[in-house]
């Protein structure tokens, strides 16, 4: 491929390689030719051009295939408009000639078609320069068009539009000519020439004036005629075409009028034109005229569904100004349309034309009206309505009269009523929040203008009055209770009439359908009284049963769908009533039989049809309430209806056909009941069941041929290629619905199924659409057959697929068709359920095979789809290899022999199907054949529908084999190649499925692609193939170029060119195709998740490619300097399906949080304009009118694109808050004085609150949802910004008024609830932020706080009530919980600053009891399930029973700052002392004022502590709360709440792992024990009253035996917990990590300083355990926690270069220190036990510090070993091994090289040396002081060098003096003998003194002052001393007479100071002695 890659074409290459590959070498030269051209040095072309010419020409006549002529044609263009135009001419006549040619062969048509795409692209890029020629051109072109064949005939008129438009009027001599030509084609039967023409002719009207003003009738009735029998692309392309030329006819474009003088068309010519395509079709004017008399004739829906979009096209084309100020004529126009008869003839027929105009009414008031004028058009809507409810005639007074108009007129108004009141609710549920003008004002009278129509004659419009309703209800939910109130109060008024009582019902229960999407739902009392109230009053008045029958169940349905929590109160009733419906026994029925007359039946079966619905609702909207029992119980009537069923024939044979319907209806109800429950409950009356629903769908007793139609959506999604269902994906969906096949297909209408109106929409709908029940029947039998299936006997099962077989074998024609769908949809839906395990012995699987092979040689398409996936699927199901053999050995020997189409698409698919289920291990044996079998079919160009069905099946191969195809890619992609280079582009299918198999192929190939070796080929091919589909005119291929580029960017990223891909996508973003869009936002999304910037930058580029010019005609995407992020923003105003959607804002959160902050200025200018626009737009109404209608052919300028709509701006403040969250990283955003950044998020902060501001100040609650939030965002992250210019103020105390002015709105009383909510949190954190330290500056925030307390203390049920109780309770708690956590942060900043007056706190003890009754409520609702029995009856102070779930949530979401604050208060006031005498202020608090005080306190402790150990585990706020619980109330509290409390808390640590929550936890258990130790305390302090001495020993843990039972025991339950924290942090500690094989031995380690605090925390804690047990206890732990403490010293006693104690250290040694110095050694009885344990912690002790490990810290041991010796003389005395193993560790640290280490030695020994019992100090001073003296006598040799070492050396003479101290009289002298030399041996002589070093100084005075210091104390001995060795006296005497002389020049400067003796320089940080 890469020799391809030159200017001129490699002659030489192309030569060398095989026949097959050259078309692709070829198109890639072509490829590289195109970018070149355009980039490369003009003179380097006009070099080689004659060359390239030559080469290129060539090219012509070789036959190329499609996608190459196109290249070809567009480089020989590109070539002379930039070289020179010399051999233009030649090279057009040599194009001409071969045009000319008389040769009809298949082989020259190539080269043909090569020639005119040439001619094209020649007058498309040079035009007027070849001015001269074009009069031959386009008549050898015309000339040519009439011996063509059909993809000639669509070239040709393609190139025709090149012409045209590179000419433009300079063509006018041959407009006429081309006009007359391609009008006749606009009928071809080729649907691609339709097309072809309908562009080139939409080319034509742009200059040729006659098409729009004396053709424009002509041109109507010629559009008419292409939509009879067309398919979607020539809709579309006819629709514009249509649409263009009236918009044009109507204001014409500036050019041409100036040119000619011009007969404008009114606007009413213009819709009547349109009009009578819609209403009378393609027929003419002439002859419908005598049709019209006889009534006959329906026009074909293929025309209304055209003209329907033409509709659109024209208003699109006006633009959304023009609309704005001629809506009510187009409103008139387009309702008078729906109520004409001929639109409505027979029912489906009328559905239909409504779906059209509600089409024609979306589309355009939807999409091109901003709000204002949004709600401008509902103001006119409403009108329409009140005008045709005055012609229907509704006399005054309310009430009803007779309809005096005639039946037609009702049954016209009715549709327009439908349309109109469609559209005002999905207007007002798009407008949301924002509709509130139009419900508000009076002039408009909205809701009384529907409520009217609720009285209409016709059920359709009361049926779509009603749903408006619900959806003002969604939109405006404090709408919601009104409404039902007043429908509610009027169907009381008005019980006589059927209207009032129908449509009033209906009304309410669509209300009640909406409170789902309503989250702060109703009132709970309402509407259950009503439906009661109906069924109980059915039978009193006989003219109204019917309607009140069928009214109190719809409402009782409706009720259902309030949920169980509101179900359960009224179930018990329910049961009853339902039971009642239905007749007890089979003797009743008979008598019933005998009895009723054709009316009481009819009410009888709409009354059990009724029942029956209300179940369904019951069993789909409260699954939680259906227990065994309740499903028995539910039977019992559903088994009566069953039997019922086949008595009904025979009633319907006596009573007449009329009661047909009603009959159905129930079995319509019974079938959706019973697939809802489970199959086992009905086992019984599967038998009678299978033959109703057998003889439903086969349609025994139906003499109807109506088709289901489910089996679209039972068929995989995949194959909509071959169904053509992707239909179904188009922007046009709800219309082109109803040209699908199937019977009633997308005839969907409220009246069909009434109970539609409460249930949920079906995903994508806007508005329940029902299918008639004809087939609603048909399809609920279908479902329920593949439910029931699984469950039936083999036997049966047999039966039936015989049955099957008989009746598709007896039906003829049409109804075997009709027949053979609905079987194979029922097998099809019971393959399909996961149930089915296995389908039955050998006969079972002949039968379903018989049946299945028979479909796939079906004529109909989407029969033979059904059976290949019905095939696969009993693959699945069966799942044995020789079972799939035999199939696949069917369809090979099938397709080997077969030679007709429909056989050979069949089987093909068939192959596909079954490896696609039995996947690519389970077929692999056959994967070789299939692949060749289809390779070949895909080859074979006589059939396309061939080629497409096997392709599509090859790439389901593809893609189930996975790796197994590996082998097969390289011949499957150049045949993939082959093909898409010579396939026709008219044949779309083809090239959807190859687009399919070239993605399957790339996935299947995989990350592969990236190497660089052989794969390479298979990589470029890929790329080759995208660039053809990329280049393909249709959007679905063009769509699957897009996915499979996205494949190759994900696994080989570097390869695919973004800068030519994103701009091709940014074009697509603006396709009038959804599916293409989805694709290129989809593609977009995935890039910028990884190269958002680059993604960004190429969007930007203005120089794109002439290429997507010729490509989009008229593109009008336009990137401004908002980039390719404010082009999305925009797509969000206008796109509503919700994938595009939920992708576009994915695309933008990648972009936003890749480049944000880089960009910050740019983002959130993007969210201020979509925030801020919310009028600017819509100003630029006052255009005068001749410039309006001039300013069309300019520019897009008369369009102003509509400001955003709410959803984008809340999308907007999302974004706001996002890009807040993304600059917290980086702290210079948040810092004014930082210079080193150019945009800081601070310096925007006025925008960021503005915006803020606007948003939480909107309409729409949503935007206020989110302005809230963005404004508690801001707070928080700017609280702590000061303001460089004035010191001590921060940033954002200059926005008080705007935070102030935010806020206040949502406290207004009218605001819903949750926004309030919002606003308390908000308030919360501004009072607590601390930014206004003024009170009367926070008193404005603080007003709205106390407002809102003032609703929370009125109680219960005060105010009317618009939302549900749980909205209440919501915005109750958040008010409690803003209360609270402003007083967590007073008493925060008390604490700070203790002298300033605290805030206002009068609301206080109030506030603390709100708050107490607020977590009783939130204790009682956390109980289990269990003890729901003692909830209290009536509900808590803020719940109300029956909102018991949601409230759960709230009180959640708020508990935890109220119960810190209740801690806080409590423990200010201890426990509320003084607080009794005040009156509760809740009610529920009564009862508790007549306790004692004590107990009271105790509830409290109670209360609190459950709702703590309940909820510790949540947070960490808690612990802190029990903090202070503990410290301030353990007393009262049991010891088992205690015990509790540490396994809450145990528990916790095991599921929570920061060590901030265990270091609060250890808070916990220390608070809690000190406690106990307290109450300890008491307890023998009154024991010793009452003179109980010598019971002492008993008090604590443990009494007299000193067991301690597990989960009654304080003590044990600690020790688990800390023993938990300390094998966390130092796992060496468990001795059984030491016994398993796999332990290495490591090091002692330092451990992080949270762990350490930790491991220290726990440690003293352990150290205090035994003081709370009886000694007989504290000897059962003392054990372990000895153990535990020496561990911790072992593991963390390491050594530090600053010699620092660790923390842990001097834990453990205080804690050995507290244990050992405990009262217990004094215990008699305990004697023996407590010495062998201080001996044998000793012992472990010395074995820990055993010399030669590494790191260890030997002072922090000898320090352990020092303290047992002083603290346990008595029990250490005279145990030799003891005493021995610490005089060794002493030895040791004396011979240390550390000075460190000697010197803490040294004060250690001198500790010991001084013990008051000689018996342990006297062995320590014989074994030690040889040595130490030693030591010291060995300085004189080695002075010291450093600091240390001196320091060293003083410790030691310290410890020598104390010895001579301690010495007896007589001794002294030898004591002495060894000081006294020694210290003089320290001396310098005079002579050294000046040169010595400062330490050797430090030694010499330290000596000399010694001396000094110990001659006066002993004289005598001192004498001695000196005087038995003469130098010594001598060196002496020469030291005292140097330092005196240095003392005296000293003193000449000042008085001499007094020496002192110098204290010891090391001081420990503790003292443990």
């Amino acid at each position: 491929m890469e020799l391809a890659h030159s200017l001129l074409l490699n002659e030489d290459a192309l030569a060398q390689i095989t026949e097959a590959k050259r078309p692709v070498f070829i198109f890639e030269w072509l490829r590289f030719l195109d970018k070149v051209l355009v980039a490369a040095n003009k003179v380097d072309v006009k070099e080689k051009q004659k060359k390239l010419v030559e080469q290129l020409t060539g090219l012509i006549s070789s036959a190329p295939g499609p996608p190459t002529r196109k290249l070809l044609a567009k480089n020989l263009a590109t070539l002379y408009s930039i070289g020179d135009t010399f051999t233009v001419f030649q090279t057009l006549d040599k194009c001409n000639e071969i045009i000319k040619s008389k040769d009809d062969t298949p082989a020259y048509l190539p080269t043909k078609l090569a020639a005119v795409a040439c001619v094209g692209a020649f007058y498309d890029k040079m035009g007027r320069m070849l001015g001269s020629s074009f009069p031959d051109t386009i008549n050898n072109l015309l000339k040519a068009v009439k011996s063509a064949e059909s993809q000639g005939r669509g070239e040709i008129l393609l190139s025709l539009q090149k012409v045209l438009c590179g000419l433009g009027g300079a063509a006018a001599s041959c407009h006429r000519d081309i006009y007359k030509n391609a009008r006749s084609l606009l009928t071809d039967r080729s649907m691609a020439v339709r097309c072809a023409v309908a562009k080139c002719l939409l080319e034509l009207q742009n200059e040729a004036v006659f098409m729009w003003t004396t053709e424009l009738e002509n041109v109507a009735t010629l559009c008419f005629k292409a939509l009879e029998g067309s398919n979607y692309g020539v809709r579309v392309a006819v629709a514009k075409l249509l649409g263009t030329v009236m918009a044009t006819a109507l204001m014409p474009k500036q050019a041409a009028v100036m040119r000619q003088n011009v007969k404008r068309a009114t606007l009413e010519e213009v819709l009547e034109l349109m009009a009578t395509g819609f209403l009378r079709g393609g027929s003419g004017f002439l002859k419908s005229g005598g049709e019209m008399l006889k009534g006959g004739g329906s026009v074909s829906r293929e025309v209304r569904v055209g003209v329907t979009q033409a509709y659109v096209v024209f208003v699109t084309t006006l633009g959304g100004q023009w609309l704005e100020r001629n809506f009510a004529t187009f409103l008139s126009h387009v309702l008078d349309l729906v109520s004409h008869p001929r639109a409505t003839q027979t029912h489906v027929e009328a559905v239909y034309s409504r779906r059209c105009v509600s089409f024609m009414l979306r589309a355009t008031l939807g999409g091109l009206l901003g709000e204002k004028a949004q709600i401008a058009a509902g103001k006119e809507i409403c009108q329409a309505i009140s005008k045709q409810m005055r012609a229907v005639g509704k006399e005054d007074g309310g009430e009803i009269s007779r309809f005096r108009a005639l039946q037609t007129d009702v049954s016209a108004s009715q549709h327009v009523m439908v349309c109109a009141l469609k559209e005002l609710g999905s207007l007002v549920q798009s407008l949301s929040a924002t509709a509130s003008p139009l419900i508000q004002e009076p002039s408009i009278g909205l809701l009384e203008t529907v409520t009217s129509v609720l009285l209409h004659p016709s059920m359709a419009a009361r049926l779509a009055a009603a749903w408006c309703l619900r959806c003002v209800a969604v939109a405006l939910p404090y709408q919601l209770t009104p409404l039902l109130d007043r429908c509610a109060e009027r169907i009381n008024n008005l019980k006589s009439s059927p209207e009032a009582v129908s449509g009033y019902s209906f009304a309410m229960a669509a209300l009640l359908g909406g409170v789902h999407q309503c989250p702060l739902g109703i009132p709970h009392s309402k509407g259950k009284v009503i439906a009661e109230d109906l069924l109980r009053t059915a039978a009193q008045n006989s003219r109204l049963s019917l309607q009140r029958t069928q009214a109190g169940w719809l409402l009782l349905g409706a009720l259902m769908t309030l949920g169980p929590s509101l179900v359960r109160y009224h179930l018990p009733k329910m049961l009853l009533l339902w039971r009642n419906v239905f007749p007890r026994s089979q003797k009743e029925l008979e008598a019933e039989k005998a009895r009723g007359d054709a009316f009481t039946w009819q009410v009888t079966l709409e009354g059990r049809a009724g029942a029956l619905c209300a179940m369904r609702s019951f069993v789909a909207h409260c699954p939680e309430l259906l227990t065994e029992d309740v499903i028995r119980r539910l039977m019992t009537p559903i088994e009566c209806a069953m039997t019922m069923m086949s008595q009904v024939p025979a009633i319907i044979k006596v009573h007449g056909a009329h009661l047909k319907a009603s009959a159905a209806m129930v079995r319509l109800r019974l079938y959706d009941i019973l697939a809802l429950l489970p199959p086992k409950t009905y086992e019984g009356s599967f038998n009678a069941l299978l033959r109703e629903l057998v003889a439903e769908f086969t349609l025994t007793d139906n003499s109807a041929n109506t088709t289901t139609s489910l089996l679209r959506s039972l068929c995989h999604y995949d194959d909509s290629v071959l169904m053509g269902s992707w239909l179904q994906e188009t922007d046009h969906k709800c219309i082109e619905d109803q040209l699908q096949p199937n019977s009633a297909s997308g005839s969907g209408a409220l009246e069909h199924d009434p109970s539609s109106i409460y249930l949920r929409v079906p995903v994508g709908e806007a508005i329940p659409g029902p299918l008639p029940l004809g087939v609603s029947v048909i399809d609920a039998s279908v479902a329920l057959f593949g439910v029931v299936f699984p469950h039936v006997s083999f036997k049966h099962r047999l039966q039936m697929l015989d049955h099957f077989a008989e009746c598709i074998k007896q039906a003829k024609g049409v109804r075997q068709q009709a027949v053979q769908l609905n079987i194979f949809t029922a097998v099809l839906s019971a393959l399909k359920v996961r149930k089915l395990s296995t389908l039955g012995p050998e006969e079972v699987r002949k039968s379903a095979l018989a049946l299945v092979m028979g479909a796939l040689d079906n004529p109909n398409p989407i029969l033979r789809c059904a059976a290949g996936e019905a095939l696969g699927r009993m693959a699945q199901v069966v799942g044995e290899a020789t079972f799939i053999a035999r199939m696949a050995q069917t369809s090979f020997d099938k397709l080997k022999s077969a030679r007709d189409v429909v056989s050979r698409t069949g089987h093909s698919l068939a192959l596909g199907c079954l490896h696609r289920y039995v996947g690519g291990i389970g077929s692999g044996q056959h994967l070789k054949t299939s692949v060749s079998i289809l390779l070949a079919l895909a080859q074979d160009g006589s059939s396309h529908e061939v080629q497409t069905w096997a392709l599509h099946s090859l790439a389901l191969i593809v893609d189930s084999s996975g790796p197994m195809y590996r082998g097969y890619v390289e011949p499957t992609l150049s045949l993939v190649l082959t093909l898409l280079l010579t396939v026709p582009p008219s044949h779309t299918e083809v090239h959807q499925c190859l687009g399919r198999c070239l993605g399957a192929l790339i996935t299947t190939v995989g990350p592969e692609l990236q190497g660089n070796s052989t794969i390479s080929t298979i990589r470029s091919s890929c790329l080759v193939g995208c660039a053809i589909m990329q280049d393909h005119s249709d959007s679905l291929v063009q769509a699957a170029a897009i996915s499979c580029l996205q494949q190759l960017h994900m696994f080989a990223p570097r390869h695919v060119n973004l800068s030519s891909l994103v701009p091709c996508l940014c074009v697509h973003l603006c396709s009038s195709h959804l599916l293409l869009r989805r694709a290129a936002v989809a593609c977009l999304r995935q890039l910028a998740q990884r190269e958002a910037a680059e993604v960004c930058e190429y969007a930007m580029m203005r120089h794109w490619n002439s290429y997507f010019v010729d490509f989009v005609p008229g593109l009008d995407l336009n990137i401004t300097e908002t980039g390719l992020e404010g082009v999305l923003f925009g797509m969000l105003d206008r796109e509503t399906d919700r994938k595009l959607c939920s992708d576009i804002h994915d695309t933008l959160g990648h972009m936003l949080s890749s480049l944000a902050v880089e960009k910050l200025s740019h983002w959130l200018k993007l969210c201020k304009d979509v925030l801020a626009a919310t009028t600017d737009s819509e100003k630029k109404d006052e255009m005068d009118d001749d410039t309006m209608f001039t300013g069309l052919g300019d520019d897009d300028k008369s369009k102003p694109s509509v400001a955003p709509r709410w959803v984008t701006r809340v999308f907007a403040a999302d974004c706001l808050c996002r890009i807040i969250l993304l600059c917290e990283n980086d702290k210079a955003h948040f810092d004014l004085a930082a210079q080193e950044m150019r945009d800081q998020l601070v310096l925007h902060l006025s925008d960021l609150i503005r915006m803020a501001f606007m948003a939480a100040t909107d309409h729409s609650h949503q935007l206020r949802m989110a302005g809230l939030q963005a404004l508690e965002d801001i707070i928080k992250k700017f609280a702590s910004v000061p303001e460089p210019e004035f010191p001590g103020h921060v940033i954002l105390e200059q926005y008080q008024a705007n935070v102030g002015a935010a806020l206040r709105p949502a406290f207004s009383p009218d605001t819903p609830s949750d926004i309030t909510a919002k606003a308390c949190q908000v308030c919360s954190t501004w009072i607590g932020s601390g930014v206004v330290s003024d009170l009367n500056d926070l008193r404005r925030v603080h007003t709205l706080l106390v407002s809102s307390l003032d609703k929370v203390q009125a109680g219960k049920g005060s105010s009317s009530q618009l939302y549900s109780e749980s909205a209440t309770t919501m915005e109750k708690l958040a008010v409690l919980k803003a209360w609270a956590e402003v007083r967590l942060k007073t008493m925060k900043i008390k604490k700070e600053a203790q002298s300033k007056p605290s805030k206002p706190v009068r609301t206080l003890p109030s506030l603390s009891r709100l708050w107490l009754a607020m977590l009783r409520d939130y204790a009682l609702l956390t109980l289990p399930a269990e003890f729901s029995s003692q909830l209290p009856p009536d509900g808590g102070a803020f719940y109300t029973p029956e909102t018991i779930d949601t409230a759960r949530l709230h009180y959640r979401s708020s508990w935890a700052p109220v119960l810190h604050a209740v801690a806080l208060w409590l423990s200010s006031t201890g426990f509320g002392a003084g607080e009794e005498e005040l009156a509760p202020a809740v009610p529920q608090a009564a009862s508790s004022t007549t306790k004692t005080f004590e107990e009271s306190v105790k509830d409290r402790m109670h209360l609190m502590l459950g709702k703590e150990t309940h909820i510790i585990c949540c947070t960490v706020c808690s612990i802190h709360v029990t903090v202070f619980f503990v410290s301030n109330g353990l007393a009262l509290i049991e010891v088992l709440l205690a015990v509790e409390l540490l396994n809450v808390l145990h528990r916790l640590l095991l599921t929570r792992d920061p060590p901030a929550v265990q270091l609060q936890v250890t808070a916990v258990v220390q608070e809690t024990i000190r406690a106990a130790q307290n109450h300890l305390q008491r307890q023998k302090a009154s024991k010793e009253e009452e003179g109980e001495k010598d019971s002492q020993p008993s008090v604590g843990e443990g009494g007299d035996t000193g067991e301690l039972v597990p989960g009654k025991s304080l003590v044990f339950a600690a020790m688990e917990l800390l023993v938990f924290v300390l094998v966390r942090h130092l796992p060496q500690l468990n001795a059984r990590v030491k016994e398993s094989p796999s332990h290495v031995p490591h090091r002692p380690q330092r451990l992080p300083e949270e762990s350490a605090r930790l491991v220290a925390n726990t440690v003293s804690i352990l150290a205090e355990l035994p003081s709370l047990c009886s000694p007989a206890g504290s000897m059962t732990i003392l054990p372990t926690v000895l153990f535990l403490i020496t561990g911790v010293l072992r593991e963390t006693a390491v050594k530090t270069a600053d010699n620092s104690v660790p923390v842990t250290v001097s834990a453990a040694l205080q804690g050995i220190k507290t244990i050992i110095t405990s009262p217990l050694a004094r215990v008699e009885s305990m004697q023996t036990q407590w010495t062998g344990l201080v001996r044998s912690s000793l012992a472990s002790v010395l074995e820990h510090s055993q010399p030669g490990k590494p790191d260890m810290d030997e002072v922090s041991m000898l320090t352990a070993i020092t303290l047992f010796l002083l603290s346990a003389s008595n029990e250490l005395v005279g145990v030799t091994v003891l005493q021995k193993g610490c005089m060794d560790r002493f030895r040791n640290a004396l011979k240390s090289s550390d000075p460190w280490v000697q010197a803490r030695c040294y004060q250690l020994l001198l500790s010991v040396f001084q013990h008051s019992s000689r018996a342990l100090s006297t062995p320590y001073i014989h074994a030690l002081a040889p040595l130490m003296v030693e030591k010291l006598k060995a300085v004189e040799r080695s002075r010291p060098g450093t600091a240390a070492e001196l320091q060293a050396v003083q410790e030691g003479i310290r410890v020598l003096e104390n010895l001579v101290g301690m010495g007896e009289e007589q001794n002294r002298v030898q004591l002495l003998a060894l000081l006294v030399p020694t210290l003089v041996s320290y001396l310098l002589d005079e002579n050294a003194i000046s040169s010595a070093p400062q330490v050797s100084k430090g030694l010499h005075d330290f000596a000399l002052q010694n001396l000094m210091r110990i001659g006066p104390l002993y004289p005598a001995a001192f004498k001695i001393v000196i005087g038995a060795a003469p130098e010594l006296k001598i060196r002496l005497e020469s030291a005292i007479l140097a330092n005196q002389a240095s003392n005296r020049a000293k003193a000449a400067a000042r008085q001499a100071q007094p020496t002192v003796q110098a204290a010891p320089t090391i001081k420990l940080k503790t003292s443990f002695f």
